[in-house]
């Protein structure tokens, strides 16, 4: 009878217990701040700074921006695609067809805010005319970057390209090579690290300044204003009118954060709105 008694109350206490987890699972929803915050993924200069500038605003009129800083172009869009981090804003058109390609992802562009003209330095020459036969060019090694680097060079007539309009031009569409230049694909954030080792190193202006280069004064050549790489807010089809994504959208494209971009960076990095 005891035996019994107690099977009985570990019962009801086992239901007790289920019923309480049921309950609490019923009960469970987000937090309240969950609706209020956006995430963001962006590499340090300038994207990250362009956010903080604008995140007391934006947290003024109701957002919380969270800024999650990556110092490579793989890892924000990997998130973003599995949806650990809401959007992302760090990368060109051709970048991000790329990545989509390669990764099989379909993020898409939300709004194009600013364009960082790549440039080419040397810290053993002053000029492209002292640079000698036979050196050696450090250039990006992702393909959308690669052929950018590869149509500036062909544009101040360093080489020539099968196509000189094509993004995605590589080492094996280059036609002539006058200075028989010796090429080393290696990935861009290490190519400021390399500079003393190369004779030239084609750099995207983000880990430029990022090293405390002026690619106003440093770049011996360097894209002009007319350059189709403007860097885009990027997310996903199913978020892509999120109001917190187009509240966002519209904070980076104020007049604000115009006058902040060509009064903080001189040149280096133009406004595309």
């Amino acid at each position: 009878m005891v035996a019994r008694r107690a099977v009985l109350v570990l019962g009801l206490a086992a239901l007790t217990v289920s019923a309480m987890t049921l309950v609490a699972c019923g009960q469970k929803t987000p937090k309240a701040s969950d609706a209020n915050t956006l995430t963001i993924a962006a590499t340090a200069i300038p994207h990250a700074e362009v956010l903080e500038f604008i995140k007391p605003k934006l947290a003024a009129e109701g957002l919380n921006l969270e800024i999650k800083v990556f110092n490579d172009y793989v890892q924000p869009n990997v998130q973003v695609a599995e949806k650990r981090i809401d959007v992302s804003y760090f990368e060109t058109l051709p970048y991000l067809e790329t990545f989509n390609r390669d990764k099989g992802t379909n993020l898409i562009p939300i709004q194009g805010v600013h364009v960082e003209p790549i440039g080419t330095y040397s810290a053993k020459w002053k000029s492209l005319a002292e640079v000698p036969q036979g050196a050696t060019i450090a250039i990006p090694n992702d393909a959308s970057t690669e052929g950018r680097a590869l149509i500036l060079l062909a544009k101040n007539g360093v080489i020539g390209l099968k196509d000189p309009t094509n993004a995605l031009s590589n080492l094996k569409d280059i036609t002539s090579n006058p200075k028989d230049l010796k090429f080393k694909e290696l990935e861009a954030p290490s190519l400021p690290r390399v500079l003393n080792q190369v004779d030239l190193a084609v750099i995207n202006t983000n880990y430029a300044l990022d090293a405390k280069l002026n690619p106003s004064k440093d770049a011996l050549i360097i894209e002009d204003k007319t350059s189709p790489y403007v860097n885009y807010l990027v997310g996903r089809p199913d978020n892509k009118d999120d109001p917190r994504v187009k509240k966002l959208a519209a904070a980076l494209t104020s007049p604000e954060v115009k006058a902040f971009i060509e009064k903080k960076y001189s040149g280096a990095v133009v406004p595309a709105f």
